[in-house]
């Protein structure tokens, strides 16, 4: 199945995928960081929890924020001594790929 979880997960439960967006747009309206900052902690996150697909996403979020490449993958390598080599192979080509991708449509 190539189909988007997210979007499946959005088709499939649409009253919990909208309760879930409003809870993320409040977490994106926190004030305290800036928005490229919220996304390269994301990229860290999602490292640590062995996310490929999240650090793509949000590699390329944290892209149209005005992360830089070096930013992206600085993320994904905080996670080396913390979470080990692995999550950070598993991760580090997701980010270059999500911060490659073309971000006109997020």
């Amino acid at each position: 199945m190539n189909k988007n979880p997210y979007e499946l997960f959005q088709k499939e439960l649409p009253e919990l995928a909208a309760r879930f967006n409003d809870l993320v747009e409040v977490q994106r309206d926190l004030k305290g960081l800036d928005p490229k900052t919220k996304q390269l902690i994301n990229i860290a996150i999602q490292t640590a929890n062995k996310n490929p697909m999240g650090v793509k996403m949000h590699a390329a979020m944290a892209k149209k924020s005005g992360a830089k490449r070096e930013e992206v993958i600085g993320a994904v390598a905080m996670n080396l001594h913390l979470s080990g080599l692995a999550n950070v192979l598993e991760c580090l080509p997701a980010a270059v790929e999500g911060f490659d991708v073309n971000t006109k449509h997020l």
